[in-house]
């Protein structure tokens, strides 16, 4: 049998252990709240992405050298309720950073602001848009001067900006930014017998018209059809352009009435055949793929019903039977 002292001893020497361990394990965790590296000071920028998650964003601060543990983050964020607080922007870390700070400083103070510029934009809505963000710095009549003659090359993204950006600063971004994407499909625009211009200025009209990449390339098939046989491109969007801002709609693209077909402007695409003068909107990547590559047809005509689906003609009399079918 084994003696009572024994087990004494056995009960006494696990217990010493399992505290040992508890004592070791605590000191450890405490380890990972504290900073990287004390003694490197120097700052790093650190971007978030809008709508990465915690999760995604723990794993990077770890891969990137700012925290020790990526599981700790999360739990130090859910405790301190800062998952609706962290915020997608460019942060300035540093490895002597702790846990507590580097989760806090991801709330507040971003040096830099994300902006979305939408496809089909015109020129004046891109300088409203940055104006209603507060970037103080930015002049939106400086910027519309820059962007008098650049329709079209207005590139529409997502762009992580300085909250101190001017409006050259940003025309400029704009402007770049549309001629790395453009130096990409040179190859195809060569090959598409069609100038570069034809194409800003078609992908402009197919922007406004189309929904989604095969059907903004079943548009411009369309369009192009159209061009080919003289036929007047009849596109709705031009004349909202030409028309300019519209009071009753609050808008810069307000429904066209029948007295605009008959206005006299070179943007009335009902009245002059062939493409209008200029841009009528910056297109985005897609639209002007679509404008290079467009879905060869004998399709004339085009509508889009209340879901967006489009729905396509050969002759006007098909086309009248599909805006009985869908638009009424």
């Amino acid at each position: 049998m084994i003696k009572k002292s024994s087990l004494i001893k056995t009960f006494f020497v696990i217990f010493f252990f399992a505290n040992l361990l508890l004592i070791v394990g605590g000191i450890y965790i405490a380890s990972l709240f504290n900073p990287l590296n004390s003694d490197q000071t120097a700052e790093k920028q650190f971007v978030i992405p809008k709508g990465q998650s915690i999760s995604k964003i723990g794993t990077r601060l770890k891969e990137e050298g700012f925290i020790k543990s990526d599981l700790i983050f999360k739990l130090v964020v859910k405790k301190e309720k800062l998952e609706n607080k962290i915020q997608a922007g460019s942060f300035k870390l540093s490895p002597s950073m702790n846990l507590l700070e580097i989760a806090h400083s991801l709330t507040t103070g971003t040096e830099d602001a994300w902006v979305t510029i939408q496809e089909g934009w015109r020129k004046e809505e891109i300088a409203e848009s940055i104006v209603r963000q507060g970037f103080e710095f930015f002049d939106k009549d400086e910027f519309l001067k820059l962007a008098k003659d650049d329709e079209g090359r207005l590139f529409p993204d997502t762009y992580l900006v300085p909250q101190q950006i001017t409006a050259k600063q940003f025309y400029n971004l704009l402007i770049n930014t549309f001629d790395k994407k453009i130096s990409e499909l040179e190859d195809d625009i060569d090959n598409s017998g069609k100038t570069l211009d034809e194409i800003i200025i078609m992908a402009s009209l197919v922007e406004r018209e189309g929904r989604g990449y095969e059907n903004l390339r079943t548009v411009s098939g369309i369009l192009w059809n159209r061009i080919e046989i003289g036929m007047a491109l009849q596109v709705d969007a031009t004349l909202q352009y030409s028309k300019g801002y519209s009071s009753i709609y609050k808008t810069w693209w307000g429904e066209p009435t029948a007295q605009d077909k008959e206005v006299d402007s070179p943007y009335n695409t009902y009245q002059n055949a062939g493409l209008p003068p200029g841009p009528i909107s910056n297109p985005g990547l897609d639209a002007l793929e679509a404008t290079i590559n467009p879905i060869q047809s004998d399709y004339l005509y085009y509508i889009h019903d209340k879901s967006g689906q489009g729905h396509y003609a050969t002759s006007y009399d098909g086309h009248l039977e599909n805006i009985n079918n869908y638009l009424r």
